[in-house]
């Protein structure tokens, strides 16, 4: 089976070229920074104008694949000597990388204001892996600056009349109450963090969070980040042009010398640096390695780690660039240090708007995600951005694990939970809380790239198989019919498996896994809901083989034995309600589905008509009614509400 750079991204491709140029019921939508879509109608009457998270915007699904492809695969296991097993993994491989500037929208508000779905959906994965990885950072990291205070009490504040390269990176002011936040978070759900070192400026380094990071955090504090893609600070103007690794190994000493010089007074920080964190876009690194980057700061390195989006990837679909492959990155095992995908997502060569977004994500964040613990990455970070992230070009595409509503409407929305974040709490599920799982892409015969198939082992016993069918057939001919069989040991009577399910790849929200949902838009207080259905499975005793339907699409997760199942094998499980609210008045809501039709679109007619009001720099435009508006079309009724609360 091909690498996953070329197998999942030639597959994005594919279904990227096919939905666009399908042909019922569609319209073509054009969106400002981006390309045109051929897409199906989701409302009548207005195009969509809002923030890319919640586009409701679909694709029509791709055709089946042609020729046919392998859908009785006979998957043969052994007990034991298998060869090829990954080095051992985490349960909490897959973490979630947040960008600095969004932190008070997706953590809370202050230390004391904490955002409870965000303890909810840690909660899920603390549940099943016993722990969660989130890495605070990104582009606004570079030139943050801790400060004593800000206006209003808050822990944030961004200046952006001056932003910085072609990402339009905006400068960051925040205090130590965001650390502090980061911190009492951990006292309710075991997350371990990473931060960023700002790096642009130098001379001298602003060695302020890691003293903050190290006192306040302790060990919560897993590691510092030195320097953001710096392969890509000349692209956005803040090296010269003759930047080079060797120049950044420079950097790496200069900051160990300042930090030397009273930041670090533990001198912890110095011992849990995170590098060369490159996007691979002008540097490999082979490059980094060749300066004696590893070997110099072997023990101020507790990570190594790179940054790649498919958006960079433009090789693996196009042909043009360098593909990513995981397998060719083993510096690791060669010099003892774990290596981390620091920042990932699904976006890839401007973004596809209905497929990033839609089931096809999930099933690709967790064939993404099997592939790099096969591969021996030791974890990986998926991007949250928020909901439209103009600093950053590529964020503009990215669709998040989850997205917290906008502050100004917190009280009528609850959160959207994005098909990423099932892959993060089924990739928990799968590996599980031992520490001792191994990860194998299974080489079967005959298979399609778009069947993967995945062993997980247990100190080298296959204990569970994870099956996705990333094809559109909902009739049935496509569907993978995963034939089990175990050498070496007895098969027992019967297998459990859980299928994360939805309607067709191109769905959005309201996925199931094992039966359970997040919901759609604005529907989840990062609790799952529903009641749990696992599958019982009868196997053939005579034949010594166990068989798993998995539809197209969807992915199965197989339990081969009663003591497989790992949802409950990190924490107890734990949920969290809430006893602050920041609105107690004027709390009506209103239908998206009847908002959609009202006068939401009106504000080109009558200054009175519209339910939300351009900004002062954009001309109102006829037909622009955003779905996501809920609610404030009631204010008259709610202004009568008042007088009576």
């Amino acid at each position: 089976m091909g690498p996953i750079g070329l197998r999942v991204l030639r597959f994005l491709a594919f279904t990227l070229l096919t939905l666009s140029h399908g042909g019922l019921c569609s319209i073509t939508v054009h969106y400002e920074g981006q390309q045109a879509f051929t897409t199906t109608a989701t409302a009548s009457g207005a195009s969509y104008s809002g923030v890319a998270a919640y586009n409701p915007s679909t694709l029509v699904p791709p055709p089946v694949p042609s020729p046919t492809i392998l859908t009785t695969i006979p998957v043969a296991l052994q007990n034991s000597g298998t060869v090829g097993l990954s080095i051992k993994q985490k349960g909490s491989f897959v973490g979630f990388s947040i960008e600095m500037s969004v932190t008070n929208q997706v953590l809370g508000k202050n230390s004391t204001f904490i955002q409870v779905p965000f303890l909810n959906l840690m909660a899920n994965i603390q549940q099943r892996a016993g722990s969660v990885m989130v890495r605070v950072g990104g582009n606004t990291q570079e030139s943050a600056k801790l400060v004593d205070s800000l206006p209003n009490g808050r822990i944030l504040e961004k200046d952006l009349i001056n932003v910085t390269g072609t990402t339009q990176t905006p400068p960051l002011d925040f205090t130590r109450d965001l650390l502090y936040l980061m911190r009492n978070i951990s006292s309710f759900v075991n997350v371990h963090w990473f931060l960023g070192i700002p790096w642009f400026v130098t001379q001298p380094f602003d060695t302020a969070i890691v003293t903050a990071a190290d006192e306040i955090l302790g060990d919560y504090l897993l590691g510092l980040q030195a320097g953001n893609e710096p392969d890509m600070y000349t692209l956005h103007g803040h090296r010269p042009t003759t930047y080079s690794p060797s120049d950044y190994f420079g950097e790496f000493s200069d900051f160990l010398s300042q930090a030397g010089n009273g930041a670090d007074p533990t001198g912890r920080a110095r011992t849990v640096l995170v590098g060369p964190n490159i996007a691979s876009f002008s540097w490999t690194l082979e490059q980094v390695w060749d300066t004696g980057f590893v070997d110099t700061y072997a023990e101020n390195l507790a990570f190594l780690a790179g940054e790649k989006y498919p958006a960079d990837n433009c090789g693996a679909t196009f042909g043009a660039g360098a593909v990513v492959n995981p397998q060719d990155h083993h510096v690791r095992t060669d010099k003892n240090k774990p290596f981390l995908m620091f920042e990932t997502n699904t976006a890839s060569c401007g973004g596809f708007l209905g497929i990033s977004d839609s089931f096809v994500a999930a099933l690709w964040g967790l064939d993404y995600a099997l592939q790099m613990a096969h591969s021996n990455f030791s974890g990986a970070m998926f991007h949250l951005g928020g909901q439209n992230v103009f600093y950053n070009v590529r964020a503009l595409f990215l669709f998040p694990p989850f997205t917290a509503p906008p502050t100004n409407q917190s009280f009528f929305r609850s959160w959207s939970v994005g098909p990423i974040y099932y892959s993060a709490l089924i990739m928990a599920e799968a590996i599980g809380a031992s520490n001792q799982t191994q990860v194998l892409d299974l080489p079967i015969e005959g298979i399609s790239e778009f069947t993967p198939i995945y062993g997980i082992y247990e100190d080298g016993v296959p204990k569970r198989v994870a099956i996705i069918n990333y094809v559109n057939d909902p009739s049935g001919a496509n569907d993978v019919h995963a034939v089990i069989s175990l050498a070496g040991a007895a098969l027992p009577a019967q297998v459990r498996v859980k299928y994360l399910a939805a309607a067709s790849v191109v769905q959005k929200g309201n996925y199931t896994w094992a039966g359970q949902t997040f919901g759609g838009f604005f529907e989840s207080d990062g609790r799952p809901m529903g009641d749990e259905d696992v599958q019982t499975v009868a196997c053939d005793a005579g034949a010594q083989t166990c068989t798993v339907t998995v539809p197209a699409p969807g992915f199965a997760l197989v339990f081969l034995t009663d003591d497989a199942q790992t949802e409950t094998a990190g924490l107890p499980s734990v949920t969290f309600g809430t006893t602050a609210r920041t609105k107690t008045r004027n709390t009506a809501t209103v239908d998206p589905s009847v908002l959609a039709t009202s006068n939401g679109n009106k504000m080109a007619d009558h200054e009175l008509a519209g339910t939300s009001k351009p900004p002062p720099s954009a001309a109102p435009r006829a037909s622009t009614a955003s779905l996501v508006l809920v609610g404030v079309v009631a204010g008259a009724v709610v202004a009568l509400l008042g007088r009576s609360m």
